[in-house]
């Protein structure tokens, strides 16, 4: 995909913008906090994968701390408040699974949901990025990648064990990502990201990832569908 360069109509500097970004840089920074916690918690539940999932969890903290760098870029404080309650839901979900040992909703959660909608949402951002953030975010989307692919890998390897598992941690938790998307609509559109293409992107790295790991073009279609009227 082209990299465009931000609008010149973009003012980063505006009151309206810094406002919604408080909130947009809250989430980026509270999702790679979540997603160190989560790979953590993962490397408990698969000791044979244990050194490669401390080396994801290192990769987020990092990833974090220059998301916190954007901010400061900025002169914004991150609402991390309402980023907390944000991924109440998910991150409650998370939780209970890892203490019931449930390894497919662990990896649904983090390893395809999470990822899948930080490389969406990372990679609409990076044509509208002020050039720091830019910067910033082009490098963390490629280690994105990377972590999605850990999760495919794993699940594709333990698909007939696992299926099951995916599919009820999909119809459990895919809904939840329409409403956060939802909930940030208007915070997304001040950045001059659309919701349409947010979804857009979403569905198609998560549709990849499922076909990946084994599932048929109609249970894809199927899976997809869940929460999306949400």
């Amino acid at each position: 995909m082209p990299q465009l360069e931000a609008p010149q109509k973009t003012d980063f500097q505006s009151e309206t913008y810094k406002d919604a970004y408080s909130r947009i840089n809250a989430i980026v920074i509270e999702g790679e906090q979540e997603a160190y916690d989560n790979y953590l918690a993962l490397a408990e539940l698969l000791p044979d994968s244990k050194d490669e999932l401390i080396k994801l969890s290192r990769m987020e903290n990092k990833h974090k701390k220059g998301f916190e760098a954007c901010g400061r870029n900025l002169d914004v404080a991150p609402d991390m408040k309402f980023a907390t309650e944000y991924f109440a839901e998910l991150h409650g979900n998370f939780q209970t699974a890892a203490a019931e040992g449930d390894i497919a909703t662990c990896l649904v959660i983090q390893s395809l949901i999470i990822e899948c909608f930080a490389i969406a949402a990372y990679n609409i951002y990076i044509p509208v990025a002020d050039p720091f953030a830019r910067k910033i975010t082009e490098g963390v989307v490629k280690d994105e990648y990377m972590h999605l692919n850990f999760g495919e890998e794993w699940l594709k390897a333990n698909f007939e064990q696992y299926k099951e598992g995916v599919e009820k941690a999909n119809a459990a938790n895919l809904p939840i990502i329409w409403k956060m998307l939802n909930q940030v609509e208007d915070d997304a559109a001040v950045l001059e990201m659309e919701k349409e293409a947010l979804v857009e992107d979403f569905m198609i790295a998560y549709g990849e990832a499922l076909a990946n790991i084994g599932f048929s073009t109609r249970e894809i279609m199927r899976m997809s569908s869940h929460g999306l009227r949400a």
